[in-house]
């Protein structure tokens, strides 16, 4: 891979590059307010990044106006290169051990009651990154207790031994997306697993019961609506509690195609579907990410989770 940073990540000449109509119901609200301004401050200051501005979230303004944001962590170079994702890829700059304070830093000045942390993929790391996600964990509680942690993690290989470090630290909610269907798997993110997505969601309940497991899908790269069935079937064998699912929109033209636009109606039948095969929220809507409504997410389930343990 080259070592300089870029957003490339299939091969142009097997792009239909002609834009694709959006539908009326994907619209997207531009940042703006007084709890907007203050959070992008509050990240210049300190230096840090947002996946909600390296991947381009069309929530961005709606979650910073509610004073949400998503921080990533590990820098903002990716050693992986999947087909939907505008975060740069290349070779990333040595950890930065001190991202960890600052984060938790911010988390304090913003005064959050729920905060989401997740990162880059590091596979130049033994362990992927996830001493950093321990840090991050055990800082934000030392300095900023109460508030309740989600982190949003790479599959580290299926490694056993990274997912452990940061299970250790205790998250509330352990979040790996899959993204998509087996069959699309190496069309949209080459380096990745389904195993490896599998062993790290189902480790993760057997590490520690008590946590929350969360899981996203995109829509829209060329899968059936069976195929996605099939997937949130999987997704609940392994335990996961929160499933997200919203529709893909392409980066640039540069990234995979949009193959087509669900409608509001086929994500209320996912929805649904969620509900019946027992999955504990499900977060399904054209705009939906991985970390919209995340608060709410945990506010409603812990009540769960205090009939269920008693904490």
């Amino acid at each position: 891979m080259s070592s300089t940073p870029t957003r490339d990540r299939v091969n142009p000449e097997k792009i239909n590059t002609t834009p694709r109509r959006r539908p009326e119901w994907i619209k997207v609200r531009a940042p703006s307010g007084e709890t907007y301004r203050l959070i992008h401050d509050i990240m210049r200051t300190k230096a840090l990044h947002t996946v909600c501005e390296e991947a381009m979230c069309p929530n961005m303004g709606e979650c910073w106006g509610a004073g949400t944001a998503t921080f990533l962590m590990l820098g903002d170079i990716c050693t992986r290169s999947c087909g939907f994702c505008d975060i740069k890829c290349g070779k990333p700059l040595p950890i930065d051990f001190s991202e960890p304070d600052r984060v938790a830093q911010a988390v304090k000045s913003m005064n959050l009651k729920h905060a989401v942390i997740t990162s880059v993929n590091r596979d130049d790391q033994k362990d992927g990154g996830a001493t950093i996600f321990a840090m991050v964990i055990r800082r934000i509680r030392e300095i900023h207790p109460g508030c309740s942690i989600e982190v949003l993690i790479p599959d580290f290989k299926g490694s056993l031994e990274a997912l452990k470090i940061v299970m250790d630290a205790r998250p509330e909610i352990l979040n790996h997306n899959v993204e998509t269907v087996p069959r699309l798997f190496k069309q949209v993110q080459p380096q990745d697993h389904y195993e490896w997505a599998a062993s790290t969601l189902t480790n993760a309940k057997k590490l520690d019961p008590e946590v929350l497991t969360k899981s996203g899908i995109m829509v829209g790269l060329g899968e059936t609506l069976d195929e996605i069935k099939e997937v949130m079937r999987d997704q609940r064998n392994w335990r996961v509690d929160i499933l997200t699912i919203g529709q893909y929109l392409q980066p640039s033209k540069k990234h995979l195609p949009i193959d087509r636009y669900y409608t509001p109606e086929e994500f209320l039948e996912l929805k649904e579907y969620g509900q019946e095969i027992g999955f504990k929220w499900v977060e399904s809507a054209p705009l939906v990410r991985s970390s919209y409504h995340a608060a709410e997410q945990v506010r409603a389930l812990s009540v769960v989770h205090r009939k269920l343990y008693g904490d």
